[in-house]
């Protein structure tokens, strides 16, 4: 049987952020409800219909739809690992650490490569699996700035800020501006601010500057969080999750991270 992710192709594109994105997904649904109808125990078909309802943020209709492929096929590595992120999305942290562990038992080859793990252990506190998880898939690109981040704020949570500095994973030339300014700033040597003109440097398109600068405000708030500055840090994640929205998994990571820090400073002080 063909896994799920090559069956999932053909809205790759589509983020539904804009009217026009919006309309073509609800026009995809209504195909993929009628597939459905049509052979409700087809695995392309359910598989169809649960990328549609992801997209939509319809992740309680996805994970029932993913639900009912794995009963299916358990054996299914493909529909663990797509059930795992959209949990995540949901916001059920350790329901997508129980599925990404599924998704490698069947897979373990994937289990070097498997950073989406590595951020739902960070989310669930569990740091030291973290830190293991991203010192793993520095054997397999260690290329990788965010790899180093996430590693440092595993490190920094559990270490502190110093510690974390010193024993930050040595980087090779990850090319994606402003990746080694971010790196820089997390090792103390550079500002948000550094960060912020590189992003902007040159002659981007708009595209190419918004995504620059989503990457930007999200590690700089995430920066901010780390060293307890939490309003300045929710302003940083605001700005990149409404004004620079990316069609990415780490856009549905910036927006995690900004509704429990939203969550945590309405909490009355004690």
């Amino acid at each position: 049987m063909k896994t799920m992710l090559g069956l999932i192709v053909v809205l790759a594109g589509i983020r539904g952020t804009t009217a026009q994105e919006t309309a073509d997904l609800k026009a995809a649904l209504k195909d993929a409800e009628k597939a459905v109808k049509a052979a409700p125990k087809s695995v392309p078909a359910l598989a169809q219909r649960a990328e549609v309802y992801e997209r939509l943020d319809r992740y309680t209709d996805a994970i029932a739809d993913y639900t009912n492929i794995i009963a299916l096929d358990k054996s299914l590595a493909s529909a663990y690992q797509q059930r795992g992120i959209v949990h995540f999305k949901a916001g059920k942290i350790n329901e997508s650490i129980a599925d990404f562990d599924k998704y490698i038992e069947l897979r373990p080859k994937a289990k070097i490569s498997h950073w989406q793990r590595g951020i739902s252990y960070y989310y669930a506190r569990r740091y030291d699996d973290g830190r293991k998880q991203f010192e793993g898939y520095q054997d397999f690109d260690s290329n990788d700035v965010e790899n180093a981040v996430w590693r440092f704020m595993c490190m920094a949570r559990t270490d502190g800020l110093a510690k974390a500095r010193k024993g930050i994973l040595k980087i090779g030339n990850d090319r994606r501006v402003p990746m080694r300014q971010v790196y820089d700033l997390y090792k103390g040597d550079l500002t948000p601010i550094d960060v912020l003109a590189k992003a902007r440097a040159g002659k981007p398109d708009a595209e190419q500057l918004s995504r620059r600068l989503f990457y930007a405000h999200l590690y700089i708030g995430i920066y901010y969080d780390l060293l307890g500055k939490k309003k300045l840090a929710l302003e940083h994640l605001n700005l990149a999750t409404d004004k620079h929205r990316v069609g990415h998994y780490m856009w549905d990571v910036a927006r995690i991270h900004r509704d429990l820090l939203a969550a945590e400073l309405k909490k009355p002080a004690r």
